[in-house]
């Protein structure tokens, strides 16, 4: 035995090890398949939304436009409104229109199953502008007296919603909705429409329901987000919405090279058309900083 050689273990003979490098005339062998591509990032999680919350901000908030309109006089109902050729009159009845559209709803046959998410909704209120105007006239026909058309609405509201599940599918002019999502966007319609009844009745001054407010800037910031995916602009509603948008190099840590900042009043009238991207810089509502920050392309959101 040579020196300092091990003897073999007892039991079978050792197999000699595989070559790692092929003897001369061995045929190439195909490459192994290439390591499979890293997974894609997690797509980000739909916001969700309390729908105990949701409810008392939609009465909360359908509360103060009644409390406001029962003060009116009769001839503030003709004032113009800056919905083109609407009057206050036609704003108001479209506000109730707005919350019995669950009660027209909850009429009809239930979807078999829900085909489209809450944040489809914004993008499909313009189609139906047409129709709109339409039913909003016919409801100023049928109730002349809007104080008390509110109240109905508001009392049969709270009917419906203590019958029917949030789960309840609704068939809705974005898809089939269930009821507690489509109950959100009528923070949206309520937020929006009481800034239109502010800035038509000057002091008039209705207050809006913090929930109410919230909910309407995050889904209308979500909704950005949703048009725009990315992470190159971070756009900032304090307190109650931060979305990052726009594609483009992403930030992982400091201040982001693209930010865009405002007011969730600002941030709504800019979504839903009544503020220019440009005005709101101009006077100074909006503050947008890098090569990104531009929001004017994107927006309205909403017809």
């Amino acid at each position: 035995m040579a020196p300092f050689a091990r003897p073999d273990p007892p039991g079978p003979p050792r197999q000699p090890l595989p070559q790692l490098i092929a003897p001369p005339g061995t045929p190439p062998q195909p490459l192994p398949p290439p390591y499979p591509d890293p997974m894609p990032p997690p797509k980000k999680r739909a916001r969700s939304y309390d729908p105990a919350k949701i409810r008392k901000a939609v009465d909360a908030q359908l509360t103060n436009v009644r409390n406001a309109v029962h003060t009116l006089p009769p001839e503030q109902f003709a004032s113009p409104t800056r919905l083109g050729v609407w009057t206050v009159r036609e704003l108001v009845a479209h506000i109730g229109m707005a919350v019995t559209a669950i009660e027209r709803a909850l009429a009809l046959p239930e979807p078999a199953r829900q085909d489209v998410v809450l944040l489809d909704w914004p993008f499909a209120t313009v189609a139906n502008s047409a129709a709109i105007d339409d039913f909003t006239r016919e409801q100023v026909r049928l109730h002349p007296d809007l104080d008390t058309y509110l109240a109905d609405i508001a009392h049969r509201l709270g009917e419906q919603l203590d019958t029917h599940p949030g789960t309840r599918l609704l068939a809705t002019n974005a898809g089939a909705l269930p009821l507690a999502d489509y109950l959100v966007t009528r923070t949206v319609e309520l937020v929006v429409h009481t800034d239109d009844l502010n800035a038509a009745v000057p002091g008039l001054d209705i207050a809006y329901d913090r929930q109410a407010l919230a909910a309407c800037t995050r889904l209308l910031a979500d909704a950005l987000a949703a048009k725009a995916p990315g992470g190159s602009t971070e756009v900032r509603i304090p307190p109650y919405a931060v979305v990052q948008c726009v594609e483009g190099p992403k930030h992982t840590r400091g201040t982001p090279p693209n930010v865009v900042e405002t007011d969730p009043l600002t941030w709504i009238r800019l979504a839903t058309g009544r503020t220019a991207w440009k005005d709101a810089l101009d006077e100074a509502r909006v503050s947008a900083s890098g090569e990104r920050a531009d929001l004017g392309a994107l927006l309205p959101l909403m017809g």
